[in-house]
């Protein structure tokens, strides 16, 4: 029997209906509430960090002042004056005195903490802590204690260790480390061992006469150093002789030869520049350089070398020689770039660059005649005047250098290197002789462009790579590790596969890895 009391089917859907949209209303406003309480618990954390860094910090820094103040008492009054980690009395008054620098009470603080450093010192010299005391000396010399005080305690200490250090045994001991070269190469070598000495003992004969010699020692291996060349290494050993004794006796005689070695050298690389040599000249500027990176004239000279590399590139770049006239470009470049001499050799450079392109390939054979005849005629002159290999871009090997390029198959290209090459095989053989591997060098690269036969090429390339490995044992033997080295890389340049030249670098690790 039907339910006339139930409500109809549409009545019910639509009841329904209502029941769900009120319960999507109520979770929409519980969401609304939490992200309103969300969004005032983070405007109330912003609020508390505002005031904390506005309102605390920049307000009321007496607050903190004062905290630092007691604790930098409290930590004065329990004797713990300064230590690493900022707890000390010092650390803590200087801390407080950053944040109010015109507040009398750190600097107040600060000079009890150093009165107690005296107080701290003179009682370690008392039990016989000489470390601790020395310690506490120096906290009270950094923080300006009364000086009387100070020179008192440090008297007593003086003479408390004097007593008790065992001087005669320290100077026998330095005695031995001087008898046996060890002058100044650790704690336990002479000129350290003597400074122990004349710390606690001022006038001690023996301290002093050895000192005398031994500084002496060092200001003669300083001027041998001068006589090979050895600007840097002469310098270093100067400077310490200075930090042990500035009034030994042959001090300013080495400091005066010095600088006259300095001087020298500024006119010998002048020199060289003006003869032509550049790589020679840019060599001695860099020296003076690495000795005195302020240094003038070494600056102004490698200026002007780079303006001289521009010439050369221009001259290579005229007889059509572009791997070479690159090759003086970036020299140029390397030492002037802001050069206008070596703005206009580039552009000279890349315009005969173009000429060349232009007219290289299709260059009619009368004109490679003409060109060719040109640079023959050149070499000829250049060979009469004696510039066989130098200067370069002038030299008759260049000319001919550039007549092969040209015209690699002429006959009279190849009559005039054969005609070159001896002199080329004598420039060789003399470098080696007067060890100017440089020159021997350059003049080997001439004997094989000209076409040396290559057996013979090979076997001088030996001999110069043996002759380098000999100048890099020579070098390792007196303790120049730097010179060895670039010694072997020149070997290595010249013959990858020099005998010797693996045992050689074995031997300069080794010396490499010993303390100094």
């Amino acid at each position: 029997m039907p339910d006339h009391s139930a409500p109809p089917p549409r009545e019910r859907l639509a009841r329904a209906s209502s029941r769900a949209r009120s319960t999507a209303a109520d979770a929409l406003q519980r969401r609304r509430g939490w992200w309103i309480a969300a969004g005032v618990l983070a405007v109330v954390v912003v609020l508390v960090v505002l005031v904390r860094l506005f309102l605390v910090d920049r307000l009321w820094p007496e607050t903190r002042a004062q905290a630092l103040l007691d604790e930098a008492a409290v930590a004065t009054a329990a004797g713990r004056l300064s230590t690493p980690d900022g707890d000390g009395a010092r650390q803590l008054y200087e801390a407080a005195l950053a944040l109010d620098p015109d507040d009398v009470r750190p600097r107040a603080g600060l000079a009890e903490v150093a009165r107690a450093a005296v107080v701290q010192a003179a009682t370690a010299v008392e039990a016989g802590r000489f470390d601790e005391a020395h310690i506490a000396l120096r906290l009270a010399n950094e923080l300006s204690a009364p000086r009387e005080h100070v020179d008192a305690v440090t008297a007593a200490l003086r003479q408390r260790e004097a007593s008790g250090a065992g001087l005669d045994r320290l100077v026998a001991e330095a005695q031995a480390a001087q008898a046996a070269g060890m002058l100044d190469a650790g704690e336990h070598s002479a000129l350290p061992l003597y400074r122990r000495v004349l710390a606690l003992q001022p006038d001690n004969a023996d301290a002093l006469r050895g000192r005398e010699d031994a500084l002496a020692s060092l200001l003669e291996d300083a001027r041998r150093r001068l006589r090979e060349g050895g600007l840097r290494e002469a310098a270093d050993l100067i400077a310490r002789v200075r930090e042990y004794d500035a009034g030994h006796v042959d001090l300013p005689d080495t400091d005066a030869r010095l600088t006259e070695e300095l001087d020298a050298l500024r006119r010998r690389a002048a020199r060289s520049l003006e003869a032509g040599h550049v790589e020679r000249a840019v060599a001695e500027w860099r020296t003076l350089l690495a000795f005195d990176p302020a240094d003038a004239r070494a600056q102004r000279g490698l200026h002007d070398a780079g303006a001289a590399y521009a010439a050369r590139a221009e001259r290579f770049a005229r007889d059509f020689n572009f791997a070479d006239a690159d090759a003086q470009l970036r020299e140029a470049r390397a030492l002037a770039a802001d050069s206008d001499a070596v703005r206009t050799a580039g552009e000279h450079v890349e315009r005969s660059r173009a000429r060349h392109a232009r007219l290289g390939p299709q260059l009619p054979p009368a004109q490679r005649r003409q060109r060719v005849d040109t640079l023959l005629r050149q070499a000829a002159a250049a060979e009469a005047r004696g510039d066989l290999l130098t200067p370069p871009g002038d030299s008759a090997y260049d000319k001919i250098r550039a007549a092969r390029l040209v015209a690699p198959d002429d006959a009279a290209v190849a009559r005039a290197s054969s005609r070159l090459l001896p002199s080329a095989r004598q420039c060789f053989d003399a470098g080696l002789r007067a060890n100017s591997l440089a020159r021997a060098r350059a003049c080997l690269d001439a004997r094989e462009v000209l076409g040396d036969e290559g057996n013979a090429v090979r076997e001088a390339r030996r001999r110069l790579a043996q002759r380098w490995l000999a100048i890099g044992d020579e070098r390792l033997g007196a303790g120049n590790l730097v010179g060895a080295e670039a010694a072997l890389a020149s070997a290595r340049d010249v013959d990858a596969g020099v005998p010797g030249h693996s045992e050689f670098a074995r031997r300069l690790r080794t010396a490499s890895m010993k303390p100094d």
